[in-house]
């Protein structure tokens, strides 16, 4: 025994050094990925498309002259609707905010213009047309831009047709159901 004296630690004392570098190294790795995953998360919800809108919730009414508390915007982006929605495509009248509610809580992103412009609403059409479901082109001819783009919460607005913007928007949020659980 007198010859293991002063030459070291012991067998046990490594196993216990390794053991504490194997843990130390574990926990850097969890505190690493927890990291990169907090940041991609946070880039991902900055980098949302549109203006982000209080929720006034999916309170159901009845008739579009039913009395309710007013929207936080407009076109309206969640609120009281009716209990049921328009067809998705393209339609040639305006859409009440009643309705078209209920088709973004359902998923939908509404794409709406104010203008005499025959070739923006082509234009327009054209990118809608691509989807089967979850989007309306429509007219809104009291809104204050010329373009809207509006999803659950969620509003963009702008006067040039910037298609990239359109359809960014249109793929971010279609089809997103938000009815409240």
């Amino acid at each position: 025994m007198a010859r293991n004296q002063g030459k070291g630690k012991s067998s046990a004392g490594r196993r216990g050094s390794r053991r504490s570098l194997k843990l130390g190294a574990a926990i850097a790795g969890v505190l690493v990925v927890a990291s990169l995953v907090g940041w991609f998360a946070y880039r991902a919800a900055a980098d949302l498309p549109g203006e982000r809108l209080a929720d006034q919730g999916n309170l159901h009414i009845q008739t579009v002259s039913d009395p309710h508390v007013p929207y936080n915007s407009e076109p309206p982006t969640s609120g009281p609707h009716l209990p049921y929605i328009a067809p998705w495509g393209v339609h040639t009248r305006p859409i009440p905010n009643e309705l078209q509610v209920h088709n973004l809580e359902d998923g939908g992103v509404m794409v709406q213009y104010n203008c005499t412009c025959p070739e923006l609403v082509e234009k327009l059409r054209a990118i809608v047309s691509r989807y089967e479901k979850f989007v309306i082109l429509a007219p809104y001819p009291t809104m204050k831009t010329r373009i809207a783009l509006t999803a659950w919460t969620r509003l963009d607005r702008f006067e040039e047709l910037d298609e990239a913007r359109v359809v960014r928007f249109i793929d971010r949020y279609r089809g997103i159901d938000h009815h409240k659980r």
